[in-house]
């Protein structure tokens, strides 16, 4: 039988994984410099969907305390996003510090017990100030080497509705393809009625598009929180999205040619 490849992708989950990223890494704390590696590995323990950098010990400009032996986390079936602390270890191994002079990092570092990954410290992003591939500054977390971004400039015309109210409408969208995520419309602001949306304070980071402001929509007396989201200043992946403005389908009725986008993404 023929393999759906995003499918066997999310069927290894349960597993240990790693790849090779062929770039130089650094990370800083305080302005230092406490990691500088160009032997570079992504890992994502069992359950988790983003991966952690790891680096061999050596590359851990002041060396690691302080090591602790921690066990698996009982995770059940659940799948560990970003959002889920770097303490939740799903393989054995050892937990330890950076000792960064005057702001120590505790339990930044973690070695596997696996053999394939003898030598290697997956770091905690969070726990560093500033990452960098190369001379690039990257943001949210790793880059997935088996992940990425297409904008498609598209002619179908894209209608946004909530409360029965026409929000957007446009045949000038772009769409963003981003794997293992459903399809997004960004539209131009001129085609959406930015007089029914109010900006948010809410603020997310994408590794691959960059930061993103959210703006709520006030329909009536229907009102609709971080409803849409925009992108004012995006990395290079993201530049044709810039400032156009992209609505949750799962929150209002997004039709492409006339087809409900939630018929369509499941």
């Amino acid at each position: 039988m023929a393999v759906a490849m995003d499918h066997f992708t999310m069927s290894r989950l349960d597993e240990l994984r790693w790849c090779a990223m062929h770039r130089r890494v650094r990370a800083t704390v305080a302005g230092e410099t406490v990691v500088d590696s160009a032997d570079v590995r992504q890992v994502w323990e069992p359950h988790r969907v983003v991966g952690f950098y790891a680096v061999p010990v050596a590359d851990i400009i002041p060396g690691l305390v302080e090591p602790t032996e921690v066990s698996p986390a009982d995770v059940g079936p659940r799948v560990l996003d970003p959002d889920d602390a770097f303490t939740v270890h799903t393989c054995p191994g050892v937990q330890w510090t950076v000792p960064v002079v005057g702001r120590p990092l505790p339990a930044a570092a973690f070695t596997s017990h696996d053999p394939d990954l003898d030598g290697f410290v997956v770091l905690d992003w969070s726990a560093f100030d500033l990452w960098r591939e190369e001379d690039q500054v990257v943001g949210g977390h790793p880059h997935d080497p088996f992940k990425r971004i297409d904008c498609l400039a598209t002619s179908r015309h894209v209608v946004v509705t909530a409360g029965g109210v026409v929000v957007a409408d446009s045949n000038r969208a772009t769409l963003l393809l981003e794997t293992y995520l459903p399809p997004r419309y960004y539209l131009p602001r001129d085609d959406v009625a930015m007089d029914l949306l109010v900006q948010s304070e809410t603020r997310t980071t994408c590794a691959y598009k960059g930061h993103a402001d959210y703006w709520s929509a006030a329909v009536g007396a229907t009102a609709i929180t971080d409803v849409a989201w925009s992108y004012a200043d995006p990395l290079a992946d993201g530049e044709p999205v810039r400032d156009r403005i992209c609505f949750y389908d799962e929150r209002v009725r997004v039709t492409v040619d006339g087809v409900d986008t939630a018929a369509t993404t499941g």
